[in-house]
C-alpha cells in the first residue's frame, strides 16, 4: 500500500541523486509505503517512469542502536552476489541535509508480498512450495561465512544473547508506557537459561514472511527485505523467530496457531526445522530451541513497545502504529505461559 507524501523534498532528493544513479533522470516524485512500523520507506519515480525505493531514518529523537539504515544498506550490499536474494543497492547519503535524515536507494522489486502467514489466497500446493522457498532461503543466509562476504566485523562473535537480552531490556524499559508483568517476568527468566553453545551467522532479526518479496507468479522469493535489526548472532534464534507464526494466532501477532496447518498444505513447525536442520547440517537440542523461541517472543514485545512509544511520540511511521504496539503485552503474556508450560519457569 501506497499514500501520496508531503514531507518528503523531492527537489533536494533529485538534485542529490543526479548523477549518483546511472540513467535517472529529473524530476523525481515520491510516494509513501503505508504499511511497515519503523524507517519510512518511499516509491520514488522518475521523470521517464522508472522505479526505485528509498528507505531512511524517521525524524525525531530515536533510541539508541534503532533505524540503523547504514547497516541494512551496507548488509544488502555483501550479500548481492550470495544465494540470498537482495535489491540492488544503489546509493546511501549519511548527510541529514539532504531530506532531513540519513537514507538509501535501492532498486525496486516488483513481486507478490504475502501478509498472512497462513497464504489464504494460494492452493495447498503452491502454499507448499511458498514455504519450501523460503526454508531454502533461511538456510541459505545461516550457511553464509560472514567474513567471506565482507561482514566479519558486522557484530561481535560472541556473547549473543547476553547482549541482545541487555540491549532488548534497556530497549524496551526506555519506550515502557505502563507496566507488564509478564514481560518483568521475562527479563528475570531469560539471562540465567542462556544456552550454553556459541555459533556465529549473518542474523537477519525479522525473518516475516510480510518482509520478502515472491516472483509474481513462481513461489520464489525475489528479494529478503528489512535487515535494519541484522547483526552477527546466532542463527538458531533467528531461525525461531522466523517460526513464531506456528507459535502465535493471527489475533495475537500475524500467526497461524489457530488454522489447520495440515489441511492448508503448510508444514507442521516440526517438519520446516527438520528441513532447515538437514539444509544447515546441524542438530538441535530441544531445550535451546525453547529458549529461542521465548527470546523471539520477548524481543518481539520489546519491538512492539518501542512501536507503541513512537506512537504515542508522534514519530511513528505507520497509521496503524498504535493498534499494533500495544501487542506487546499480549505477546510478552503468551512467550511467558509457554515458559510455564515447559515447566522451566
Amino acid at each position: 500500500m501506497k499514500a501520496s507524501s508531503d514531507d518528503l523534498d523531492t527537489g533536494a532528493l533529485g538534485r542529490w541523486l543526479q548523477g549518483r544513479i546511472d540513467g535517472l533522470t529529473l524530476p523525481v516524485r515520491a510516494e509513501r509505503f503505508s504499511d511497515g512500523q519503523s524507517n519510512p520507506t518511499f516509491l520514488v519515480t522518475d521523470a521517464a517512469g522508472r522505479r526505485y525505493v528509498l528507505r531512511k531514518k524517521p525524524p525525531g529523537e530515536l533510541l539508541p542502536s534503532a533505524h540503523a539504515v547504514d547497516r541494512e544498506y551496507r548488509v544488502m550490499k555483501a550479500l548481492e552476489a550470495s544465494d540470498v536474494p537482495v535489491a540492488r543497492m544503489l546509493c546511501y547519503c549519511d548527510d541529514a541535509a539532504v531530506i532531513g535524515t540519513p537514507f538509501f536507494m535501492m532498486a525496486f522489486v516488483a513481486g507478490r508480498i504475502f501478509w498472512d502467514p497462513a497464504l489464504p489466497e494460494l492452493d495447498p500446493v503452491a502454499r507448499r512450495a511458498v514455504y519450501a522457498d523460503m526454508n531454502r532461503v533461511v538456510s541459505a543466509l545461516h550457511r553464509i561465512d560472514p567474513a567471506a562476504v565482507g561482514l566479519g566485523d558486522y557484530g561481535r562473535s560472541a556473547g549473543f544473547f547476553e547482549r541482545q537480552l541487555k540491549r532488548w531490556t534497556t530497549q524496551y524499559r526506555a519506550s515502557e508506557t505502563e507496566p507488564i508483568e509478564a514481560m518483568d517476568r521475562l527479563i528475570e527468566w531469560l539471562p540465567p537459561h542462556v544456552p550454553a553453545t556459541e555459533e556465529t551467522r549473518i542474523f537477519h532479526g525479522d525473518l516475516r514472511i510480510d518482509n520478502m518479496i515472491f516472483h509474481p507468479t513462481e513461489p520464489r522469493i525475489l528479494a529478503v527485505l528489512d535487515w535494519e535489526l541484522s547483526t552477527l548472532g546466532h542463527p538458531l534464534a533467528d531461525f525461531a523467530y522466523h517460526a513464531l507464526p506456528w507459535r502465535l494466532t493471527a489475533d495475537q501477532f500475524r500467526g497461524m496457531a489457530d488454522k489447520n496447518i495440515p489441511a492448508l498444505g503448510i508444514p507442521s513447525e516440526e517438519a520446516y526445522l527438520r528441513s532447515y536442520c538437514a539444509a544447515t547440517g546441524r542438530d538441535v537440542d530441544r531445550t535451546e530451541y525453547e529458549f529461542c523461541i521465548a527470546y523471539g517472543m520477548f524481543r518481539l514485545a520489546a519491538i512492539l513497545q518501542g512501536i507503541l512509544k513512537r506512537s504515542i511520540d508522534g514519530t511513528a511511521s505507520s497509521a496503524t502504529a498504535e493498534a499494533t504496539g500495544r501487542r506487546a503485552r499480549v505477546i510478552a503474556e503468551v512467550a511467558w505461559a509457554q515458559v510455564c508450560a515447559r515447566g522451566a519457569a
